[in-house]
């Protein structure tokens, strides 16, 4: 399981429609996924534990970042042929027991990973309300290991910035993770 970092923000970089299946049966998209001031999207996985160390502040940050206008959504690209946790099935078992506020969507062809550029999971995109990339950085100071309760929250403050502001900040901290599980054809 190798670790990754996220490459810097590109700035303006425009979010590209998809069309993914939810694990609530539902389908969704760009358009159905946004929020009226922006739209955090994140690449994360069931097996990972950058993830799961993270995964209740994740569901805070979500919830907290509706008031400010801000939709999420969660895609899971890998394998899962290799990462059995990572199977639909268990995304939807994960998605109920966790109760996520926001849609938990497969990416089964990997092609929305692919064309994000997407490196690892956790792996956060947020979006301003025109869907330009203003924020690609980390949720908090955690790692493998949870960051102490009171660790900068600076996903949230960047996407409560580009709630308000359109823009993110310019300094930011890459994401890391294990990689993305890529299927071998």
């Amino acid at each position: 399981m190798a670790s990754l970092e996220t490459p810097i923000c590109d700035f303006g970089w425009k979010a590209l429609d998809f069309d993914l299946p939810g694990v609530d049966g539902n389908r969704y998209n760009l358009s159905s996924a946004r929020g009226e001031n922006g739209l955090l999207l994140m690449f994360i996985c069931n097996h990972c534990p950058y993830v799961k160390v993270i995964r209740e502040r994740i569901m805070r940050d979500a919830k907290e970042l509706r008031q400010y206008g801000i939709g999420t959504i969660a895609i899971m690209s890998n394998d899962p042929a290799d990462y059995p946790e990572d199977s639909f099935e268990n995304m939807s078992r994960v998605s109920q027991e966790f109760d996520f506020p926001f849609p938990y969507v497969w990416d089964q062809t990997q092609q929305v990973a692919k064309d994000y550029g997407a490196v690892c999971t956790p792996d956060f995109f947020g979006f301003n309300s025109s869907l330009e990339l203003q924020y690609r950085g980390r949720l908090d100071a955690s790692r493998k290991e949870a960051a102490p309760a009171d660790a900068r929250r600076e996903l949230f403050d960047a996407m409560k910035q580009v709630s308000t502001m359109g823009q993110g900040p310019r300094q930011q901290t890459p994401s890391i993770g294990c990689s993305i599980k890529w299927r071998t054809e």
